[in-house]
């Protein structure tokens, strides 16, 4: 392909990356919130919902002469929304560096149809690892959905796994997606065996609150709130507390054992409907908390991962993730912010560690057993 053509579809690629991020915003907003990414078709401010005119809204550029700002309320637009731009263009650029240095070396220029399926993973990773990190949760459109996207390529598109017949590359896309749930899977279930509770002692009694807000509520225990329903994964844990006093619909206990499953509270011979309360409060001196491995929706992630890029991608996405997620609780131990990593989900390092075997996982594999095994004599 001559040079001015390469410019061209370098730049083409770039655009149209941005363009595509700027969707992928209204994604990350709307979908953990349960809006539509399809009404309203135009995208908001989400402060005063004013509806963004065209022209306010041409990917990177908008951000940046508006100074982040809002034209109709001036209020702050998060650098997110310029950066989930910058980072889609970015991915989609290096995606087709990668594969038409491919089809111009080593494979036929069909392998050009790669850049499509690639692309379409990008944005997906994007989108999960940005609502992971807000909310903690990866939503099924992009796990399932993904992972049947995947699937489709995979037939379509066989050399997605090396092959030509479409029947091989649908049956490869299928076996990674099956190997990837079933990977995590068990270390779910392990998971929950080895380190399923985690049990939190005070010193001094701590405050403790549980507030309903509509279908969810908030509990707070000192100065750390969380969402009820992050503890109720499978929907049979339970919550121990050991309370010095506990105010529950009115009714005042002293030094009493507690125990919560998520739609109700017990305590002796009595128990309360959550459902029925707005509130409870007192102070607590110990509590065992369900915890999990990871979430359902990792598991899931990691079968979309396979989908496209085989069972072998899922295994050094799996051992990458794990030294990502090792190398930053080191780091933020060593800056004395180890609750820093507590709070990081999962999902962000396994679309990281994706993304490197796209990119350099084969000859990273080929380095590493170079290195390792002795030489053939």
């Amino acid at each position: 392909m001559p040079p001015l053509y390469d410019y061209l579809f370098a730049s083409f690629a770039f655009i149209l990356g941005a363009s595509i991020g700027s969707f992928l915003n209204v994604c990350i907003y709307r979908m953990p919130r349960e809006l539509s990414v399809n009404q309203p078709k135009r995208s908001f401010c989400p402060s005063c919902q004013y509806a963004i005119p065209f022209y306010h809204n041409i990917p990177l550029f908008s951000w940046l002469f508006l100074r982040g700002k809002c034209a109709n309320c001036h209020t702050r637009i998060a650098f997110r929304y310029f950066g989930v731009e910058l980072l889609t263009a970015l991915l989609f650029l290096a995606v087709w560096l990668k594969v038409s240095a491919s089809a111009g070396t080593t494979s036929p220029n069909h392998t050009l149809l790669l850049v499509l399926p690639y692309a379409v993973m990008s944005a997906l990773f994007i989108v999960a690892t940005f609502i992971d990190f807000e909310h903690f949760i990866i939503p099924d459109e992009i796990t399932i959905g993904g992972t049947i996207v995947g699937v489709l390529f995979s037939f379509a598109i066989p050399i997605l796994h090396s092959q030509s017949s479409p029947i091989h590359g649908g049956l490869l896309g299928l076996l990674g997606a099956a190997v990837g749930y079933s990977a995590l899977w068990l270390v779910v279930q392990f998971g929950k065996l080895a380190f399923g509770k985690k049990r939190l002692t005070y010193p001094t009694p701590q405050p403790l609150s549980w507030i309903r807000r509509d279908e969810e509520a908030d509990f707070t225990i000192g100065d750390e709130s969380m969402l009820w329903s992050e503890f109720f994964y499978r929907g049979n844990e339970q919550i121990l507390l050991n309370c010095s006093t506990i105010t529950i619909d009115g009714q005042s206990f002293e030094n009493v054992p507690v125990r919560c499953t998520s739609d109700w509270i017990h305590l002796a011979t009595q128990k309360w409907e959550l459902n029925q309360l707005t509130e409870f409060h007192g102070r607590v001196t110990a509590v065992t908390l369900p915890r999990e491995a990871m979430g359902l929706g990792d598991v899931k992630f990691i079968a979309c991962i396979g989908a496209f890029l085989g069972w072998q991608a899922v295994a050094f996405t799996i051992m990458s993730a794990s030294v990502f997620g090792s190398v930053i609780g080191l780091l933020t131990l060593l800056i004395g912010r180890r609750e820093w990593s507590t709070r990081i989900p999962f999902g962000p390092y396994l679309a990281l560690g994706a993304l490197l075997w796209l990119f350099s996982g084969p000859e990273l594999v080929h380095w590493y057993w170079q290195l390792t095994l002795p030489p053939i004599q």
